[in-house]
């Protein structure tokens, strides 16, 4: 009998309108909205539900929107009495794994993450760095490339290493620029497609971010997991609050190793994952890394009501 991991989207995944249909048509997740606005002091379910997509898009919005909405479509998802042995999430969604596996409550999970977008948003000016999406490229010869350029005097790093042949750089804007120039030639990139973000996230510009979640999160009780979560860091299988603590800080100025951390699911035995919240990023990753593994974006009722049959 194989394994069933639940797995979170991070930043990107992000819509108007997202969530919508299960809080109208179940009151255990309209709870979970309710709640966010309560601990927040604001309707974060007015702006997810009716925007504008620039206030949803600020980082400090958009991180608890996600977290928000993938545990309100979590919630109605329980009908299914379907269990996960694992539970991971790319960069924000290891915080709503964390809640999924009884780590760390919803109230604190939603103070946490607003006070990460606000302290990512804060730590480098707008324009100053950027993103990009590598694509094609060969993992070792971009390092070597970002390596060098940083050496130039222009910080770039891997930021998310996603699936063979998709990379995410991060850093100075100037660095980024870089990698696109030289990326086909001294990788074997065959793209390079700039990201819209509003900052470097997952590198070494985001210090004073990592820094201050740090002792936010020391306010911050994380349990033991009662189901192991995946980390973006390690790609490791964890359960102690402690470690899981450390690691949310490091996470932030460390690539995220997603394909890593699917490949230990994988070897663990985990034959079928379910995508939980807006849209179906992670669904293409994971059938880029494995093909014949089963996976169900669930993201509104509609699937939710399909994964009963």
């Amino acid at each position: 009998m194989g394994k069933i991991a639940f797995i979170f989207p991070g930043q990107g995944a992000q819509k108007v309108g997202m969530g919508k249909d299960v809080y109208d048509q179940y009151d255990e997740s309209k709870k979970i909205f309710d709640k966010a606005d309560e601990v927040l002091g604001y309707s974060l379910t007015d702006i997810i539900f009716n925007g504008p997509e620039e206030t949803l898009k600020q980082t400090y919005h958009t991180q608890p929107a996600l977290l928000v909405t993938s545990l309100a479509i979590m919630e109605a998802f329980k009908e299914s009495n379907i269990q996960p042995d694992f539970v991971a999430g790319h960069s924000l969604g290891e915080y709503t794994a964390l809640v999924a596996a009884g780590a760390l409550s919803l109230e604190d999970a939603v103070r946490t993450v607003r006070k990460r977008g606000e302290l990512m948003d804060q730590a480098v000016p707008s324009g100053v760095g950027a993103m990009a999406a590598v694509l094609g490229a060969d993992k070792d010869k971009l390092l070597t490339l970002t390596q060098d350029i940083t050496q130039e005097g222009h910080v770039v790093e891997l930021a998310n290493v996603n699936c063979p042949g998709q990379i995410v750089v991060s850093g100075s804007a100037a660095g980024v620029a870089a990698v696109e120039a030289r990326a086909k030639e001294e990788s074997g990139a065959k793209r390079v497609i700039p990201l819209e973000v509003s900052g470097p996230f997952h590198s070494s510009l985001m210090k004073s971010a990592a820094s201050g979640l740090g002792q936010y999160l020391d306010e911050v009780e994380i349990k033991d997991a009662s189901i192991p979560v995946i980390s973006n860091v390690t790609a490791k299988a964890l359960s102690e609050g402690n470690d899981m603590k450390k690691l949310l800080v490091e996470q932030v100025v460390s690539p995220v190793q997603w394909e890593d951390s699917v490949n230990t699911l994988l070897n663990q035995g985990v034959d079928t994952f379910y995508e939980i919240g807006s849209g179906k990023v992670l669904m293409g990753l994971v059938k880029k890394i494995d093909r014949s593994v089963k996976i169900h974006a669930i993201h509104d009722v509609a699937a939710i009501q399909s994964s009963k049959e």
